[in-house]
């Protein structure tokens, strides 16, 4: 049962035998006839996903073929990475993990130390979290003179986000004055309205577009992601090429031959069917481990809703749990084999590292050392990849493999594409709207209101009234 690379240029490889039945009992792995149940129901889905995408829905699946957005990218990043010595994104959530993510993925892992010819373009800095103490150190950390700074928002009303830039745009003008500042900063945001579109024209600041009719979790693909990867010298049109290449892969309404939809029934069917309400992202590489961060967001964002499209409560969702291989051998595998039988696990496993390390040698007089003499530490991940996987299916725990020849900008691009589509279809599986965070607004009110903002005056006084600070519920130092 292994999902092989089609004809289209994907070259990404899914074994998904450990995740059924026969494998890990009827109990905890999914049935083929399962998967038969389900096959019409993602054949029709797939026929209203293309339906809306002609009908000019669905947006995102267009964002692999905007060559004319990748080239201004390309060019604006070329001029760029000769001017500045740093570069600041500014943004959260889906406005900086995908950017986290590819950079991590394809360049050095330590780029920040090497010297400015060796890393070609300025050293790369996150301002997400607003964290006094984190956003204090960077902008200590980096040259104002010669530092860009992107902040990232569709609309402007993300508080983290216009809270850390306000502070970054203060710290710019301090040091080089206003007129400059601005030409230091760079906005991708809404075309047309929002907050951080009418700042950028009063103020005069170079923009890229937050993609319309595109959900932030969705727009790795976009300006959102490509213009950060460029900066720092990413191949983003070998991104977008694999991104095309997965998209005609996944062409198909067919369960069994669109890699993103078996993966959708396999997880949605081990939670909905199984009890396996939890989805584990484990690759073996650290290079793709911000890629489990920024999957981590697209499915919880995507499918944790509360309410069906048809307005029925049905508390929704697969929790995602990241987790690096081998790393995790050592600290969650105990769990996962023996704890609570309520996890899916997927693996990702990559063929050839982009390096090649050997033991050469090992201590004369310490037999119990000698396997490792001649060994190749990617040869040894490999193997413990597979070891993982044996030991999870031999305790009835159900896995599956992604595999990957090697890590380069397309099979980045296929993944997120891949993953994209994946989360489409299993939130029409679940019957819930992919799109949109309607749980995360009244978190997003309250902060409005407890942080004085005009307009939220009558909420501000419900949480004063809450009785969130009564002694009796306090354990403070004595």
């Amino acid at each position: 049962m292994t999902e092989k690379t089609g004809s289209d240029g994907s070259r990404i490889t899914i074994d998904y035998r450990d995740a059924m039945a026969s494998a890990v009992g009827a109990e905890h792995g999914v049935s083929d006839a399962m998967l038969d149940e389900v096959a019409p129901v993602i054949a029709e889905q797939h026929q209203r996903l293309v339906a809306e995408h002609e009908s000019g829905g669905q947006r995102w699946m267009d964002l692999p073929s905007d060559s004319v957005l990748a080239a201004e990218l390309g060019a604006f990043a070329d001029e760029a990475r000769g001017r500045y010595s740093d570069f600041i994104l500014i943004g959260i959530g889906g406005s900086s993990l995908g950017a986290i993510a590819t950079i991590q993925a394809l360049t050095h892992p330590f780029r920040n130390l090497l010297s400015p010819e060796q890393r070609g373009g300025p050293r790369f800095f996150v301002l997400d979290n607003p964290d006094p103490e984190k956003v204090a150190v960077t902008l200590e950390t980096v040259d104002l003179s010669r530092t860009l700074v992107n902040v990232v928002t569709k609309s402007g009303q993300t508080a983290e986000t216009m809270a850390n830039f306000l502070v970054a745009r203060q710290a710019l003008e301090d040091v080089v004055g206003a007129d400059k500042a601005r030409r230091q900063i760079v906005a991708t945001t809404d075309p047309s309205s929002g907050i951080l579109r009418q700042l950028a024209d009063q103020e005069g600041y170079r923009t890229f577009p937050v993609p319309p009719g595109v959900d932030g979790r969705m727009t790795v693909l976009s300006a959102v992601g490509l213009l950060p990867a460029a900066l720092c010298g990413c191949d983003i049109d070998g991104m977008l090429a694999g991104a095309r290449a997965m998209r005609a892969r996944c062409a198909s309404g067919d369960v069994r031959q669109n890699p993103a939809y078996l993966l959708a029934a396999l997880c949605i069917l081990a939670d909905t069917r199984l009890g396996k309400s939890i989805l584990v992202t484990m690759p073996y590489a650290d290079a793709l481990f911000g890629v489990t961060d920024w999957f981590r967001q697209l499915w919880a964002e995507s499918l944790g809703k509360r309410l069906s499209v048809n307005g029925e409560e049905v508390f929704a969702g697969q929790t995602p749990i990241k987790a690096l291989g081998a790393i995790d051998q050592h600290s969650q595998i105990q769990l996962y084999t023996e704890g609570p039988n309520d996890k899916l696990i997927s693996l990702i496993a990559v063929e050839r590292y982009r390096d090649r390390v050997t033991v050469d040698d090992v201590p004369a007089g310490i037999p119990d050392l000698d396997y490792l003499r001649g060994a190749e530490l990617g040869q040894l991940l490999r193997h413990e990849r597979h070891a993982t996987a044996w030991a999870l299916t031999e305790a009835g725990r159900p896995n599956f493999t992604l595999t990957i020849p090697e890590i380069d900008a397309a099979i980045l691009g296929e993944l997120f594409y891949l993953y994209e589509a994946q989360t489409v279809m299993g939130g029409a599986l679940l019957n819930v709207d992919p799109f949109g965070q309607p749980g995360v607004e009244a978190g997003k009110n309250a902060t409005y209101a407890l942080m004085g903002r005009e307009g939220y005056e009558t909420l501000r006084n419900e949480l004063t009234a809450s009785g969130r600070g009564e002694e009796a519920y306090r354990l403070a130092p004595a």
